[in-house]
């Protein structure tokens, strides 16, 4: 599996940038936040990569951070969240923000909450 790719910047498309590893071109698929935070087309880059193999292809996602490429592991845990919803939610929030989020809004497991129980000795 692919990890990491360093190299330059050949150019972009809507989602995605090529970069370049030592003359071989690499489409790698990034959120909208993430294509906004690399440099120009010549200039040096690094990403983090999330590898995909399926049958018919094989598909890197990229990220400026592991931390980033953690997220959007973990999106794709929810039920109906793919790689698709998943960059869409990467694009709006970064890192921080995913994490103040799930922070204010999380839940505490039923099993964690106290309950008295009808059956408890006296």
């Amino acid at each position: 599996m692919i990890g990491k790719l360093k190299g330059l910047i050949d150019s972009y498309g809507e989602d995605y940038v090529i970069l370049d590893v030592q003359g071989v071109g690499y489409q790698v698929h990034c959120a909208s936040r993430t294509l906004q935070a690399l440099p120009s087309p010549g200039e040096a880059a690094v990403l983090s990569i999330e590898t995909y193999v399926r049958e018919d292809q094989i598909k890197l996602f990229g990220f400026r951070s592991d931390v980033e490429r953690e997220w959007f592991r973990l999106l794709q845990t929810v039920q109906g969240v793919g790689a698709k919803v998943a960059l869409a939610v990467l694009s709006t929030l970064s890192p921080s923000d995913l994490y103040a989020t799930r922070r204010r809004w999380r839940v505490r497991p039923a099993s964690a909450q106290k309950s008295p129980s009808a059956s408890s000795p006296n």
